[in-house]
């Protein structure tokens, strides 16, 4: 029996940098013959686009599939399974495939569904990565002791709610085999102790926790952990393993076209106070800049901002500039729209 096809999945909350994570991924791999599985979440394929455009030799048009109709943690039947059944159908499967989650998808279920009969004897689970997004955590976001959380909640008004992203945050640890605490570079020594410290007594014995800037960890860490993850569920705790539903309805995305932007800086000094009136979780999309032949990325993970200029806007594409929005249900579309279209 030829050997199993491994898959590394990759998962972690929203702007955490897990599609830079992959990008780098992809161009240290070595002529590796990958395939990827993007789990965009909303309209607007912004994740898969970034990764086909990527300029490597591993990450064809053909190779990079994408998930958009929901958390692939509840579409496994529909979308997932058939989307495995197909790569293995190629003439030339994959060496390996990645697959990148969505920032709501609970690791576990996905794990499972490599039990399936359809990829059980093809396919194993490398391995689980989680990437955190570092500064996120020092600020004290996700925390799973309940009175620090409280005195940090009477402290800002902005985290007095109670929010199933702290389940979820803990669910994606549980089940990692690599944990990559990324955006080191916007922490002190002391901050970075302090996180480094505080993640080792949440995961399990033997989980490796690896610092990154911009996601830049090489295939040579990442790729060949062995894992074989949907052997050892039972390691892998989870807040939902008593049946209860993952609720995604507490989450909601739209997005919003607007013009040629005049000046890249001036967008971003837009974007932030609307990102902070709205409490909007995630911003992310792609900008066409007056007299400008290439394509800008925009990235925004609560007030931080990126923008970058990734590749020069194809002849058949239609340029413009469209922002996916993603937030907690009960986003003022309406409000957000006007004030970012003004």
């Amino acid at each position: 029996m030829p050997a199993k096809i491994p898959a590394t999945v990759v998962t972690g909350f929203l702007g955490a940098g897990k599609t830079t994570l992959i990008r780098h991924l992809l161009q240290t791999a070595n002529g590796r013959r990958l395939a990827l599985i993007i789990n965009e979440f909303g309209d607007v394929g912004v994740d898969g686009d970034l990764l086909r455009s990527c300029g490597d030799a591993t990450c064809r048009e053909e190779d990079v599939v994408e998930l958009a109709n929901g958390c692939i943690c509840c579409t496994v039947a529909d979308d997932f399974i058939p989307t495995i059944e197909k790569l293995l159908a190629r003439d030339e499967p994959p060496e390996h495939i990645v697959i990148e989650t969505s920032g709501l998808a609970l690791p576990k279920p996905l794990v499972k569904a490599f039990g399936w009969p359809e990829i059980r004897t093809r396919v194993t689970v490398d391995g689980v990565i989680t990437v955190i997004d570092g500064a996120a955590v020092s600020e004290g976001r996700f925390v799973p002791d309940e009175e620090a959380l409280a005195a940090q909640r009477a402290a800002d008004e902005a985290l007095d709610h109670d929010s199933p992203l702290e389940e979820l945050f803990e669910d994606q640890l549980a089940c990692a085999d690599m944990v990559i605490l990324n955006k080191t570079d916007l922490l002190d020594d002391e901050s970075l102790s302090a996180v480094s410290t505080d993640l080792a007594t949440q995961l399990r014995p033997g989980v490796k926790v690896v610092k990154a800037r911009h996601g830049a960890i090489d295939a040579a860490v990442l790729l060949g952990l062995g894992a074989a993850a949907e052997d050892d569920l039972a390691a892998r705790p989870s807040h939902h393993d008593a049946g209860e539903e993952h609720d995604h309805d507490d989450f909601e995305s739209f997005h919003v076209d607007l013009g040629t932007v005049a000046d890249p800086d001036a967008l971003a000094r837009k974007l932030k106070p609307v990102i902070e009136a709205h409490d909007i979780l995630r911003l992310k999309g792609f900008a066409e800049v007056a007299g400008k032949p290439m394509r800008l990325v925009v990235q925004a993970v609560g007030g931080r901002i990126q923008h970058y200029y990734d590749r020069a806007w194809r002849t058949e594409e239609p340029r413009g500039t469209t922002l996916v929005v993603i937030g907690e249900r009960g986003l003022d579309r309406d409000a957000i729209t006007k004030a970012l279209t003004a």
